[in-house]
């Protein structure tokens, strides 16, 4: 039997329902905001993910998935490398959203010179070879938002407070969510922040383990997210990015918390906070659910020098993203369900004699916008009520010798069990006016 992939899940029933409602939720949420859906493809050119992420990076050095056609593998295969392959044939999987967004924006020139901002928001599945486990995948889903062309730290706090909202709105307890904050500085300082964080961790070699050493020679910033505890435990006394900041930097960040502090939201100030990806500049931010045991459900940052490094003109750029599978955990970790109940319907039933009957008021109650379902398994009057109960149906529409002949049907309220006959002509309209 076909078995699905390690690490993937089926979408379907109450689950896909839940996934729908985030979609709609994130529409009517950022909508206020000016965004507007793109969808970009699910495969990209390799070079589109180092250039942004970073070649440092876990997801890239560790998790992205690579994409080959059948004849490039029977060539790596007998060439043993992949250094002759041109741009365009080395592709891989989306691991995130942000990167194949600025790459679409550079290449149709969605923020052109002088231009306004753009807003964009998008949902789609991600990508990442990882070890599966709860609220882990290697297929997951994803809502993420990316605001292209705003340098001011009102977008920075714009941003954060529609990212609240639109957890607030999916049915999240307020004073369940923790908001973590900070500043990661920018190309005129975080150099020499990031020197300093390298020596201190050869300072304490002894004490780190091999992915942060090597991460002192890459990318040291990402020692602060080590999962080694004894790791995280030294880091505590490293040099940290707000002690570090230059005046514009400084500036910024104290902005956007009084912007925060303004809207009355909640945060918690984070200095060890570093994102796992490289692009990231300044404002970064996270959000957890207290006691759901799932991790971080959302966050972003500014990257202010990501459409440079996809060869763009330098543009400012903030967003976020947000996780469907943790987002559903942590709810249910709450006692709520995203994806609500089973949809309720019209069920038409009829007995044998008048089957074709039921073919003409289906299709007129469909035409009108009513969720109508019938047998097609030739059951008896007895089994399609059965049917009609299992499918949560509000109203059956029953059709028999005697109504049939008279132009009539008989309208069968499922809870109450009242029924009254009405013209098969007007029985679109009294189904919906006994539905309203």
């Amino acid at each position: 039997m076909a078995q699905r992939v390690q690490g993937t899940e089926d979408l379907y029933g109450s689950y896909m329902r839940a996934w729908q409602h985030m979609n709609d939720v994130a529409r009517e949420v950022f909508g206020t905001y000016g965004f507007n859906m793109i969808e970009t493809p699910a495969i990209e050119q390799v070079a589109t993910f180092v250039h942004g992420i970073g070649e440092s990076t876990d997801v890239v050095r560790k998790e992205m998935f690579r994409v080959f056609s059948g004849a490039l593998v029977e060539s790596l295969l007998a060439k043993g490398s992949e250094s002759g392959l041109k741009p365009k044939q080395r592709l891989a999987l989306r691991p995130e959203g942000t990167a194949g967004v600025v790459r679409a924006a550079v290449q149709n020139n969605f923020v052109p010179q002088g231009g306004a901002p753009v807003k964009l928001w998008y949902a789609g599945p991600m990508f990442r070879g990882e070890r599966p486990q709860k609220g882990r995948l290697r297929q997951f889903h994803q809502v993420g938002v990316e605001w292209l062309g705003a340098s001011d730290p009102a977008a920075d706090a714009e941003c954060i407070i529609m990212l609240m909202t639109f957890f607030e709105r999916l049915g999240f307890n307020p004073e369940s969510l923790r908001l973590v904050i900070n500043s990661m500085g920018d190309a005129a300082c975080r150099p020499a922040y990031r020197e300093k964080v390298r020596s201190f961790i050869l300072d304490h070699k002894d004490q780190m383990c091999d992915d942060c050493l090597e991460r002192a020679e890459l990318n040291p910033l990402r020692a602060f997210d080590c999962k080694n505890d004894h790791c995280r435990e030294v880091m505590k006394d490293a040099p940290l990015a707000p002690n570090n900041l230059c005046e514009e930097c400084a500036s910024h960040y104290a902005q956007v918390k009084r912007y925060l502090d303004e809207a009355g939201v909640r945060y918690v100030e984070d200095p060890t906070l570093v994102r796992g990806l490289d692009y990231y500049t300044r404002t970064v931010f996270e959000v957890e659910v207290e006691g759901a045991g799932v991790g971080a459900i959302g966050g972003g940052g500014r990257y202010d020098g990501l459409m440079e490094l996809e060869g763009g003109k330098p543009t400012p750029g903030l967003g976020f993203a947000v996780g469907f599978e943790r987002i559903a955990l942590a709810l249910q970790a709450q006692g709520k369900e995203l994806g609500g109940d089973d949809p309720s319907c019209v069920y038409v039933a009829c007995t044998p004699d008048v089957r074709p009957s039921v073919f003409g008021a289906a299709l007129a109650l469909r035409k009108a916008g009513v969720r109508t379902e019938t047998d097609s398994q030739g059951r008896s009057l007895k089994s399609q009520f059965k049917q009609a109960d299992k499918l949560g149906a509000r109203l059956c529409v029953v059709l028999g010798t005697d109504e049939v002949a008279a132009g009539m049907a008989t309208l069968r309220d499922m809870a109450t069990h009242e029924q009254v006959q009405v013209p098969l002509a007007d029985l679109a309209q009294a189904v919906i006016e006994r539905l309203a």
